[in-house]
């Protein structure tokens, strides 16, 4: 990550992030550092979009947007960062066009199609830190994989009904599980929203709460949520907190051999 505290702000920018920095917490160090980083959001759908919103508008320096799908009219109900005037357009290039409406500081790498391979390696090194706003297991599990191989930060969140979950797998330390250790083995399809529905205002919570996990791990303040599984059941508005464990037979961050004791 870099780390860069003498950011050189312009008197504008300097106005734009003026109740960021006031934070004692944060300061002018923290926004050099987020003008200076890098993220990785991988789906601009319901997660991704408030995601997307949030980090530009916090001053990240350059976010890599990357998603296949186009908009479509039942994607509007929660996927803020496009409108009817993007039906049919990549949402990448949707959501870059609303990101430089926010914040055009901000640079936009926008990636229209799926993250695979020696491409995905490619953009988790670059990236500072990667946020998973994608919706199904087999993406999620690849992306975990590339992130504990090249000890970048993963930011995983996920929704669906009125229920939400985020998590934040930082295997740079040792002991750290990843997100292969929370879902060893899954056998069943995922149902999809498409399938199972969710409620508009739920990915914007979970999207905003990776978001801010997002911003702690790369301006260095705070605690970010390793170790741990905030789970949000949102027809009570209850959340709950899990502590996970590095699964010691864990294939992907262990080798799936028994760690010592």
């Amino acid at each position: 990550m870099s780390q860069h505290d003498d950011y050189d702000f312009s008197d504008e920018q300097l106005l734009r992030y003026s109740r960021q920095i006031m934070l004692p917490a944060f300061d002018i160090a923290g926004q050099s550092r987020l003008a200076t980083s890098r993220a990785l959001i991988i789906g601009m759908g319901g997660l991704g979009s408030p995601i997307a919103l949030y980090l530009a508008s916090a001053g990240v320096g350059t976010l890599h947007l990357v998603d296949f799908d186009e908009v479509d009219l039942s994607n509007l109900q929660r996927q803020i960062a496009h409108s009817v005037s993007d039906i049919g357009t990549k949402k990448v290039d949707s959501a870059a066009r609303s990101v430089a409406q926010i914040n055009p500081d901000v640079k936009v790498i926008a990636q229209a199609g799926k993250l695979e391979g020696e491409a995905l390696a490619d953009a988790v090194v670059a990236a500072d830190v990667v946020i998973d706003a994608t919706d199904n297991f087999a993406a999620r599990f690849a992306i975990n994989a590339v992130c504990v191989e090249h000890k970048t930060p993963l930011v995983s969140g996920a929704a669906i009904r009125m229920e939400g979950q985020v998590s934040v797998f930082d295997t740079r330390s040792d002991d750290a599980p990843c997100y292969q250790c929370l879902y060893s083995d899954i056998s069943e399809e995922q149902l999809s929203c498409s399938e199972a529905g969710v409620m508009a205002p739920l990915v914007g919570i979970i999207g905003s709460v990776q978001a801010m996990e997002a911003v702690k791990l790369l301006s260095g303040m705070g605690e970010p949520l390793v170790g741990k599984l905030l789970i949000l059941d949102a027809m009570t508005m209850e959340w709950r907190t899990m502590r996970l464990r590095k699964d010691s037979g864990c294939n992907t961050c262990s080798g799936g051999k028994k760690l010592s004791s």
